[in-house]
């Protein structure tokens, strides 16, 4: 598993290509007509774009979790309005709690594939009876030695329908343009 040294040394080296530098608009419309009071987990959440935007449209309840210190850091001097506190700094496998909703955006693609299976595990153990895990993943093959590692929607539904009775891939109609076809939209939850 790559360890907090390696993503703290690419954020201080600034080697982070999958930073798009603002909110990614499909996760930021779909929270447009939510319950401000919806408890939210970012995993993996990097320099917290979607969290500082949520965070200024009103959600309070938000918690950011990333492996690399730095992330914290960056973060915190750039949105000073963020409680420290609801910023996680460590492994996101030792989180606790129950959430409404979890972002997923390019954290996923990140963990090593012998961790997903555990990934979906925790997920399901976080998210509330009635949350769901929602956001962005990968359409598209990717890396098979380092991040990005890619998938496809059948190997997500392959993965995630064994263990939630609610699961929506489908793909995104709004992502950046870089990204366009190359990303689905997620809406995962226990029934």
């Amino acid at each position: 598993m790559l360890d907090s040294t390696y993503w703290n040394n690419r954020y201080l080296s600034n080697e982070t290509g999958w930073d798009i530098g603002h909110a990614s608009p499909a996760i930021i419309e779909f929270f447009a007509d939510k319950d401000k009071d919806a408890k939210i987990l970012i995993p993996g959440c990097g320099n917290a774009y979607e969290g500082e935007v949520l965070h200024r449209q009103g959600f309070k309840n938000i918690t950011l979790a990333d492996f690399a210190e730095e992330t914290k850091t960056n973060f915190l001097n750039r949105y000073e309005h963020f409680e420290p506190n609801q910023f996680h700094v460590g492994d996101f496998f030792e989180l606790n709690g129950t959430f409404d909703y979890i972002v997923e955006q390019t954290f996923f693609c990140a963990l090593a594939p012998s961790l997903r299976e555990k990934y979906v595990f925790k997920m399901k153990e976080l998210l509330h009876v009635e949350g769901k895990l929602v956001g962005l993943m990968f359409d598209a093959p990717m890396h098979i030695d380092h991040p990005p590692f890619g998938g496809s929607k059948e190997d997500y539904l392959a993965l995630f329908g064994d263990h939630f009775g609610a699961v929506r891939i489908e793909k995104c109609q709004n992502s950046i343009p870089p990204r366009a076809g190359k990303e689905l939209w997620i809406e995962i939850g226990h029934s």
